[in-house]
């Protein structure tokens, strides 16, 4: 993934900057079949952070010998979320930068942390989850090779 970073306008270069931390957050995960990273930020403060894989205590092994995703394996935004959640800050008013766009199961998450706003790169093979995040009047960006898709 490439970032321009000569975008004009500073709010597109700070998403794209919190983006490219996310891909690199991301990397963190044990999982095989897809990498996803999440970061909550809040008055340009990075408030928590997450990626997806299995609940404290769990083995790190995301797949089941069929190569499918285990039924208990936590999305990126889920970890995020319930990490402010566990701390003294707050994700009302936050924006979600997460390298996929949310699931159904995530959007409600996220509109019931008070999440703002969402960043996203790729779009999630199911999209009901954006639809719902539009629903609730959340601002989406997707920027797809630096272009935003609002």
């Amino acid at each position: 993934m490439t970032y321009d970073l000569r975008l004009k306008d500073k709010q597109s270069l700070l998403d794209c900057r919190y983006l490219k931390m996310a891909h690199v957050w991301a990397q963190n995960s044990y999982c095989v079949r897809r990498k996803v990273g999440a970061l909550l930020v809040k008055e340009k403060m990075i408030i928590s952070d997450g990626y997806n894989g299995t609940p404290s205590g769990f083995e790190n092994v995301c797949e089941n010998e069929d190569g499918l995703t285990k039924p208990y394996v936590l999305h990126a935004e889920a970890n995020a979320i319930t990490k402010v959640a566990k701390s003294h800050n707050s994700s009302d008013g936050a924006t979600l930068y997460v390298t996929s766009s949310p699931c159904v199961e995530c959007a409600k998450l996220i509109i019931q942390a008070g999440i703002k706003r969402v960043v996203y790169c790729d779009e999630y093979h199911n999209t009901d989850g954006l639809e719902l995040l539009k629903r609730a009047n959340i601002e989406i960006k997707r920027y797809e090779n630096m272009e935003v898709k609002s």
